[in-house]
């Protein structure tokens, strides 16, 4: 049903003049007025008016410490809690990223968790001139990743089998995990020990590792991980990898605002 097509103009020219006045508030301009704010947006006070009655019914702004002025509600700030994340792990991490590139000339990544697959949001490519083909935006099962072993890992058990009962797993080589048991037993492993390991779980002649990295709360909210062919690195390698990838997790999460607590 397309409706009227003038209602559909007025829908959206409300809505473009509702983030037309959200934008007006600033961290100068923290409260403002129904007279402040119409004659900022060139419109009549009553339709003003009724913009901000509608935004403070939603929690999108608050009555101000004044009468008829209005500020900022709680619903903008969880709002913006729920991107931020992104913004600032993009930031904390790049940094970081680089510096183990260059210690390890492998492929970086960082991966996020959606259900039971991990998405690989940041990437740099190796130095070395045998390279991991993989780009930002791709999916692949959680279970067949070092990334994303450690992101299920640092899931509630229950939350975890929850999940794992939702969708078969897939088996992508000879040596993908498909055992929800096994796996789960596994990954009480990596939760406790604080990294994970892929050795051509997700694709012959892969190997990686990857570790946790943490925002302030201590909530795991994507993983860090390097990359290499299978067989260019030696056992005493492998261990050093395992540790640098360990410590720059340890780094984004402190950039992040994440204290690990000191060991016992």
């Amino acid at each position: 049903m397309t409706g009227n097509p003038e209602r559909r103009r007025e829908r959206l020219s409300s809505v473009r003049n509702a983030a037309r006045l959200l934008k007006e508030f600033s961290h100068t301009d923290r409260e403002l007025g129904v007279s402040e704010l119409a004659r900022r947006l060139g419109l009549g006070t009553s339709t003003v008016h009724r913009l901000l009655a509608t935004l403070a019914d939603e929690r999108l702004l608050d009555r101000g410490g004044t009468a008829g002025r209005y500020r900022l509600g709680l619903a903008v700030y969880e709002l913006g809690a729920a991107v931020s994340p992104h913004l600032d792990l993009h930031e904390a991490a790049l940094p970081v990223m680089a510096s183990l590139r260059h210690s390890t000339r492998e492929t970086v990544h960082i991966a996020v968790l959606d259900g039971l697959e991990v998405v690989f949001v940041e990437r740099l490519e190796g130095l070395e001139t045998v390279r991991i083909f993989t780009r930002v935006g791709t999916r692949l099962p959680a279970h067949s990743t070092s990334t994303g072993k450690v992101l299920l890992a640092a899931l509630p058990e229950s939350e975890l089998r929850s999940r794992i009962e939702q969708r078969e797993l897939l088996r992508l080589t000879s040596q993908t995990l498909i055992d929800p048991e096994v796996l789960i037993a596994q990954l009480r492993e990596v939760a406790a020990r604080g990294w994970a390991g892929n050795d051509e779980e997700s694709r012959r002649g892969l190997t990686s590792v990857g570790a946790p990295i943490r925002d302030a709360t201590g909530t795991v909210i994507a993983a860090l991980s390097i990359a290499w062919p299978t067989g260019r690195k030696d056992e005493g390698a492998r261990r050093r990898h395992t540790a640098l990838v360990i410590d720059a997790a340890t780094v984004i999460s402190r950039r992040l605002g994440h204290a690990a607590r000191a060991r016992a």
